[in-house]
């Protein structure tokens, strides 16, 4: 008899040992920045949750979707319209409407190009409304140690600055922090610098592709991101910009680029980071 209970309390400890193991596990953090040329699109992975941030330019839709089924993705928990340019805005209705999804962020700014009149539609035959991205917002989520909030636009802009009304989203995930810059220029960076909003952060996702006008030497001064990733096709603007790379390697950051490397995929713990690439 005394055996059988010592059997029992055996297989209990073995049970909740793997019960904490297996939550470790799920509490993991990923953060893939997609490869989808000139433009963004981010995939966070928060245990069971998925939020994904921009969707590429028009006709990326497809190869968003491709990667996000190759990672088991069927649902997105939230999608984030940074801002209605075409390079970010382009390929999310094409997600939204092969995917479930359950809630929708995006500025309170228009456009009347045919890539944003797309999302507004998708967004609508899916019976959603879009929620305001704006300082202090949160994106709700069941995981733990983990917050998602918006820093940015702090304050209206002109239609015709709709950089500067990117929506920046900071996750924190325990001791490590991951900052979405979208394309938010000199002029949002001071606005946030001035709000006091900005943490220092492990990774900085470089704004506006690396454009000179953004990535200010104040805004690393106080982010100080150990690593930059810049999501860049090939453009005729010259971005990444040789002043946004000189400003990085001057700020000790270690750069990624989805150009040279392909898909970029940081996990977290909570307590340390690692990375890898895949072309």
């Amino acid at each position: 008899m005394k055996k059988i209970n010592i059997l029992i309390v055996v297989a209990l400890i073995i049970s909740l040992l793997t019960g904490v193991a297996t939550t470790e596990a799920s509490s993991n953090v990923k953060v893939h920045f997609i490869n989808v040329g000139q433009g963004d699109s981010i995939l966070i992975q928060t245990g069971n949750e998925n939020i994904l941030i921009d969707g590429g330019g028009k006709g990326k839709g497809d190869e968003v979707v491709a990667y996000l089924k190759k990672q088991k993705v069927s649902t997105l928990n939230a999608v984030v319209s940074t801002h209605p340019d075409a390079d970010h805005i382009g390929g999310l209705a094409y997600v939204i409407q092969k995917l479930k999804v359950k809630s929708v962020y995006a500025p309170k700014v228009s456009h009347t190009t045919q890539a944003y009149k797309d999302f507004l539609l998708a967004v609508k035959k899916k019976n959603l409304t879009i929620k305001q991205a704006k300082q202090g917002v949160e994106i709700s989520t069941k995981a733990t140690n983990i917050s998602l909030k918006f820093l940015a636009p702090v304050k209206t802009y002109s239609k015709s600055d709709l950089n500067n009304w990117s929506a920046v989203l900071l996750l924190k995930h325990n001791k490590k922090s991951f900052l979405f810059m979208g394309d938010a220029e000199e002029k949002a960076e001071a606005d946030m610098l001035a709000k006091k909003v900005i943490p220092n952060i492990d990774v900085l996702k470089v704004a506006h592709h690396g454009a000179k006008e953004a990535t200010t030497t104040s805004f690393l001064n106080k982010a100080k991101p150990n690593y930059s990733v810049i999501s860049v096709g090939k453009n005729g603007y010259g971005h990444p910009t040789s002043s946004v790379l000189n400003r990085l390697k001057k700020a000790n950051s270690k750069v990624y680029r989805t150009d040279k490397q392909g898909n970029i995929i940081f996990t977290s713990t909570g307590t340390k980071l690692t990375v890898k690439t895949v072309k």
